[in-house]
């Protein structure tokens, strides 16, 4: 549980700092395109962690609802009547 309160408020924190560039980009906090470039690096990286971090808890989600369930989707179960 720990460890999921702490991957949520990286991501929370990620979240908002991708904000921050983005409102700094709007009200105009640009003045070269070096500085543009460089916050624009941010946001992609902010925004890759951020993701990354959700595909994590997703596929942690999916793991967890199918512990103890075998994954038979891929299965052919002989011995089972398949007549109605």
């Amino acid at each position: 549980m720990d460890e999921l309160r702490i991957l949520t408020k990286i991501q929370r924190e990620l979240k908002e700092a991708y904000q921050q560039i983005g409102d700094a980009m709007i009200a105009g906090g640009i003045d070269n395109m070096e500085k543009y470039k460089y916050m624009m690096g941010q946001a992609h990286a902010y925004l890759k962690i951020s993701q990354d971090i959700s595909n994590l808890l997703k596929k942690k989600e999916q793991d967890e609802t199918k512990k103890g369930k075998p994954d038979l989707t891929n299965v052919f179960q002989f011995g089972k009547d398949t007549k109605d």
